[in-house]
């Protein structure tokens, strides 16, 4: 198969200058807009534990959504080939960060909650996390791991 590039970009600016600059820690909030093409703006900052607004994305957010949403488009992907359908797909995503010499993810736990047809394979259904976590750019992408723990459920009559 030949490999195929995608590019993407992003403008993420700084919108926290309160007046004194980064003149001290204290002095400039952490907000900021990330923002391509026409989609709509997200507006970010820090954690609230470095000083940030807890109402706004931050960084660590955004890279838990990234891991979720990619492995559930895959996911979707791989039961519409298989002949599952998905009724729903909520996922109660989970990571972790630690902070030390070097602050970083020690993990990330999806948990998709998922109603299918009633009478499609429950089991396949199951399986198909493992593909779609081998398929998911964005795991692949992740120097810690990415587990899946999936409740799958039929849907009533």
């Amino acid at each position: 198969m030949a490999h195929r590039e995608h590019h993407y970009q992003v403008d993420v600016e700084w919108t926290g200058n309160q007046g004194k600059g980064t003149e001290s820690y204290k002095t400039y909030s952490r907000n900021f807009a990330v923002s391509a093409g026409a989609k709509p703006t997200i507006n970010g900052s820090s954690d609230p534990a470095f000083l940030g607004d807890a109402s706004r994305w931050n960084p660590e957010d955004l890279l838990l959504a990234s891991a979720s949403a990619c492995h559930k488009l895959w996911y979707l992907h791989l039961c519409a080939e298989a002949g599952i359908s998905v009724a729903s797909y909520l996922d109660h995503a989970e990571g972790t960060m630690v902070e030390g010499e070097k602050g970083r993810f020690t993990d990330i736990v999806l948990k998709p909650q998922i109603v299918i047809r009633a009478g499609d394979d429950a089991e396949r259904a199951r399986q198909l996390h493992h593909k779609a976590h081998e398929l998911c750019f964005i795991a692949n992408s992740l120097n810690f791991p990415v587990r899946c723990e999936p409740q799958i459920r039929h849907a009533e009559c």
